[in-house]
């Protein structure tokens, strides 16, 4: 696509998107990601049913009437995409692109985040840290990060976690929201997300085309890695092949749900011929039950 189709595909973007905050999303986002606390707000005077412990006692010895102090939640939190820009994201057998699935995720989460008034920062990478957009609010600078990973040209083809999560290490000073948007087609990447998930509230999002968990019945198929160029040609007209090719996939899906798990990191399969507005949607219900269990032990 031309400039042009970008801007016009940002602009339908957008126009779904925050219809879809405003329809769909409507207080998932702000019930999961809740801020780091709460802060001082003002003293007002006592009504009946407020609570005795936040009676301000040198202001109600002063007025001769009982005053208490009211607090405000500390809404505002900083979210950050890191978001695979290697070859193999350029990969779709339907409507859209595993790329384009991605930013449109991102799109949906970053106008949540900006509705909630919370900033939004964007690191793109492949084996080599591509694209740094700091942290900001407002709906031009999501905007922007939009466009940034509609019109993105990586100059890498590989793909290397590791290093974008040492990047976000040293990028990231206070506690954030991450989410981590991949193929995860990649490895040795497990002792950084670690360090990252202990500091921050770190979130995987795996894309995934559904012809890369199953093959169609086409005869003889050259199929090419599409970040180191190697070709293999598969008899897809061999059943054998076939269920060997979806087992291979499965396992690999497998390693990486339980690979997560055990690092404590919340995990969001998507793929592309799919609702992923329900995906997110089912993630953020999950984790709040989960969060209100906790509360409650």
């Amino acid at each position: 696509m031309d400039t042009k189709e970008i801007l016009k595909k940002v602009r339908r973007i957008e126009i779904v998107t925050s219809r879809m905050v405003n329809d769909v999303m409507a207080g998932e986002y702000h019930s999961v990601f809740k801020g780091r606390g709460i802060e001082y707000d003002e003293v007002r005077e006592y009504q009946p049913g407020d609570e005795a412990r936040f009676i301000d006692w040198n202001v109600t010895a002063r007025m001769g009437r009982p005053f208490v102090k009211r607090y405000v939640e500390e809404r505002e939190l900083t979210l950050f995409f890191l978001v695979d820009a290697s070859a193999s994201g350029g990969f779709g057998s339907v409507e859209k692109t595993k790329n384009e699935i991605a930013a449109e995720i991102c799109a949906l989460l970053a106008f949540s985040a900006i509705k909630n008034n919370d900033k939004v920062g964007l690191i793109v990478f492949t084996d080599h840290i591509e694209h740094f957009v700091p942290p900001n609010k407002g709906s031009s600078h999501v905007l922007h990060i939009i466009r940034d990973l509609l019109l993105f040209k990586p100059a890498r083809a590989h793909t290397d976690v590791r290093l974008g999560l040492e990047y976000l290490g040293q990028m990231a000073h206070k506690r954030c929201v991450v989410f981590l948007v991949s193929d995860f087609q990649a490895s040795d990447y497990e002792k950084e997300m670690r360090v990252v998930a202990r500091r921050h509230d770190l979130i995987a999002i795996s894309v995934t085309d559904p012809r890369e968990t199953r093959l169609p019945r086409a005869g003889l198929v050259a199929l090419q890695d599409p970040e180191t160029g190697q070709t293999r040609a598969i008899d897809t007209a061999s059943r054998r092949a076939r269920l060997r090719f979806e087992r291979a996939a499965a396992d690999r899906r497998q390693r990486l749900r339980e690979s997560l798990s055990a690092m404590d990191v919340d995990h969001i399969e998507i793929l592309t011929d799919r609702d992923y507005v329900r995906e997110l949607v089912r993630f953020f219900r999950t984790r709040e039950r989960r969060q209100t269990g906790e509360a409650v032990r």
